[in-house]
């Protein structure tokens, strides 16, 4: 079977993404999933994302992490994916998204750049800690349509994302599924830089939505931004983060940023 694809990135973030319409891709083959998603043997990707069909928004989207996990959404996978369905005339400029985490809206801005409506973030723990082998680590906690630990430094260039990411993505304080984590530090008025180390992915990535998201409403709620938060990833990319605050409540969240097309094919499936 021949299936189509179009590579994607948002902010060095890049996907596999496909029109499944017509609902015949593979889902359920993680392993054929994995290799699609693999750097050396495959197309190469941080996820494999699909467009189907919903009955209470213009398109669905699955995301697979590279491993074939299926996670509940990507910000910045969500932005590719609306740009294509907009191409396509699979959704409106103006835009619905039915995920796992729940319905998002996006709109289409024009050259490269999709502002996304996140769902409410939920779940916050803030002022948390936690052991990794000697060293006690502060943290605040939010869901922002997937889980994202968020650790504020001063030196973030020094932190080994690798290694303290991963210790933290596997924690029993985030058992049983894990978390992302993410590392942040002011970078002048109303920014932030981010590095984070993502769940699915086993690795430090160059940038992720939802943890953007997440650092940008951390650093909001410790006093170190006030919206709108621009907020550098590794890869070099400037996102902006949105939203309205009343309290410790955060409403109305938004991520503007890049969504770019890099090259199209065929994958062959075969079972």
């Amino acid at each position: 079977m021949k299936i189509h694809f179009w590579k994607m990135h948002g902010a060095a973030n890049d996907f596999v993404l496909v029109d499944d319409r017509k609902l015949q891709f593979p889902s359920r083959d993680r392993r054929w999933i994995a290799s699609v998603s693999a750097r050396r043997t495959g197309v190469g990707c941080e996820g494999v994302i699909l467009i189907q069909p919903s009955r209470t928004a213009n398109f669905r989207m699955r995301f697979f992490n590279p491993d074939g996990s299926e996670a509940e959404m990507c910000g910045n996978g969500a932005r590719c994916v609306a740009r294509l369905a907009f191409e396509i005339g699979a959704a409106p400029r103006d835009m619905t998204i039915q995920t796992i985490a729940g319905t998002l809206s996006a709109r289409v801005l024009g050259k490269d750049r999709v502002e996304l409506v996140m769902t409410d973030p939920s779940d916050w723990r803030t002022g948390c800690s936690l052991n990794i082998g000697r060293r006690r680590l502060r943290y605040d906690f939010v869901n922002t349509g997937v889980p994202h630990a968020v650790v504020v430094v001063r030196d973030l260039d020094a932190v080994d994302v690798a290694t303290l990411g991963a210790a933290i993505r596997r924690h029993t304080d985030f058992a049983p599924r894990g978390t992302n984590a993410d590392f942040i530090s002011p970078a002048g008025a109303g920014s932030i830089r981010i590095r984070t180390y993502e769940r699915g992915v086993e690795a430090e990535t160059l940038a992720c939505g939802t943890g953007i998201v997440a650092g940008a409403l951390v650093a909001a709620r410790n006093g170190l931004a006030t919206p709108p938060v621009r907020v550098r990833a590794a890869s070099g990319d400037t996102l902006t983060v949105n939203f309205s605050r009343s309290g410790e409540t955060f409403e109305n969240v938004t991520l503007q940023g890049p969504a770019v097309h890099v090259f199209e094919g065929d994958l062959t499936y075969a079972k």
